[in-house]
């Protein structure tokens, strides 16, 4: 079954050299291959939902670590879980911000970032709920506690809209 002939362009012909590749000037706006940083991803939903969640954690971490808690194993896990995500969000926001995934295209970034955000977000949860639980009303441990919550609802909106932009991208793709 034949769908007609199709034409090969390549940039040598056979009668002589090669003509130049034409010159093609990129927007700014857009932000081209040639730029260091993609200044666009600071002002957008995705880069402004890092940093929110970077700030909760944070503030979450600092809050647990600067009170008097007696449950070592229960915030110890707390802190752990905060301090690895927060440092996770700040590989890929920097990923993001340098482009790095255009460059490293052996590994599909979209299924890593979504895999880190649904197990982190799991393990925020369950370190929020036992930081929550453990708190015995004292306010710093409840503020952590708090903010570990935060930062769960922001994760899982992260979460939710890198994978409705990853379906809505499949499927009109045909």
């Amino acid at each position: 079954m034949s769908h007609g002939a199709r034409v090969i362009r390549t940039g040598v012909s056979s009668g002589g050299p090669a003509a130049p590749p034409p010159i093609t000037v990129a927007s700014s706006s857009a932000g081209s291959d040639a730029e260091l940083m993609d200044g666009g991803y600071f002002r957008s939903c995705a880069g402004m939902l890092k940093v929110a969640q970077m700030i909760s954690l944070l503030i979450g971490f600092i809050s647990v670590n600067n009170s008097s808690w007696t449950d070592y194993s229960a915030y110890s896990f707390f802190q752990i879980v905060t301090m690895c995500d927060l440092v996770m969000i700040l590989f890929f926001y920097i990923m993001h911000i340098f482009r790095v995934y255009r460059k490293l295209t052996c590994v599909s970034w979209p299924l890593a970032e979504f895999l880190h955000y649904l197990i982190g977000t799991i393990l925020l949860l369950i370190g929020s709920i036992v930081a929550a639980a453990k708190s015995y009303n004292i306010t710093g441990l409840v503020a952590g506690a708090t903010f570990g919550f935060l930062a769960t609802i922001l994760c899982v909106i992260s979460m939710w809209s890198s994978y409705k932009v990853s379906c809505i991208t499949q499927s009109t793709s045909k």
